[in-house]
């Protein structure tokens, strides 16, 4: 078969595996928006408690979601931040310092960290706070804590790979300019390689984003509860959507509950949605300034 014929083929088996991703995408959409659309009311939120007071403290919402869409955002939020200064860290030491052969048996050993599955990650957690109500104080045990700490473990390897790769995907040439007019290796990091790789290492922030807020296997063994109201601490159980989707799907006795839990679905994607785009815009604002400073 002659090139040109090989081209071809090439490019109509990659058209032909975007449409059915896309394809895929757009129907589970589709199927989330038409199950669920009709019954994303503010009662299914709010339950018989008004907007207002719910938002505001006023009153305690105990048969709506508010309370999982709240333990959500904690969740995420908690998550992300214990993961990204350590992420970060770990990833420019293995791009600009680490050497040989401590290199490569890190970036394997976080390779495979990536690969273990999450209910494991789980047990961890459950058994880390065991150990907490045993050594520390009765009064600790599965929380919101433990939980985003959990979750950082689980998306940890993300934003090492993440950060690693950008920075090593930096060009000879840009590397080398700001080292031949005397900057010393910090300030080439800081002022240089970090404003060039940002869009990279901020993608790797992105998916933890998303594999905080979907993940269900971990917060299952580390705190989240079905009425835990809104978590007024760390250390207070919470509830959260993936959790009561898993709940009502395994567990509903009516159609109507059933009917509940494809509105909840929909709210989790409503909140993914929001929490990428607005990691999104902290995204391309950082890496603008970035860019400017460099």
């Amino acid at each position: 078969m002659k090139r040109g014929c090989w081209e071809r083929a090439v490019r109509c088996g990659c058209y032909a595996a975007g449409f059915w991703v896309v394809s895929g995408a757009v129907a589970v959409v589709g199927f989330a928006v038409r199950q669920g659309a009709p019954h994303v009311t503010p009662k299914l939120l709010f339950g018989g408690v008004s907007a207002r007071e719910a938002l505001f403290g006023g009153a305690p919402v105990f048969d709506g979601l508010w309370p999982a869409v709240v333990g959500t955002f904690y969740l995420v939020a908690g998550a992300v931040a214990l993961a990204a200064p350590l992420g970060l860290a770990t990833g420019i030491y293995l791009a600009e310092f680490s050497r040989g052969r401590l290199k490569e048996v890190l970036t394997v050993f976080f390779d495979v960290l990536a690969g273990v599955p999450s209910v494991v990650v789980g047990l961890f957690g459950f058994s880390v706070s065991l150990l907490l109500h045993k050594m520390v104080s009765p009064r600790l045990g599965p929380c919101l804590l433990v939980a985003a700490f959990s979750l950082m473990i689980l998306v940890l390897p993300y934003v090492i790979r993440a950060t690693q790769s950008a920075l090593e995907g930096v060009p000879q040439e840009v590397r080398i300019t700001a080292l031949s007019l005397g900057a010393d290796p910090v300030q080439n990091l800081a002022w240089v390689l970090i404003p060039h790789s940002f869009r990279g290492i901020a993608s790797g922030l992105l998916l933890a984003v998303g594999r905080c807020a979907e993940d269900t296997a971990v917060i299952l063994l580390t705190g989240v509860v079905v009425t835990a109201g809104v978590p007024r601490s760390l250390l207070d159980p919470f509830e959260a959507l993936p959790f009561y989707i898993y709940y009502v799907s395994t567990q509903y006795a009516s159609p109507e509950e059933l009917e509940r839990g494809f509105g909840a679905a929909l709210i989790l994607l409503g909140v993914s949605v929001s929490l990428f785009a607005v990691a999104y815009a902290v995204r391309r604002a950082v890496g603008h300034w970035a860019l400017y400073r460099a």
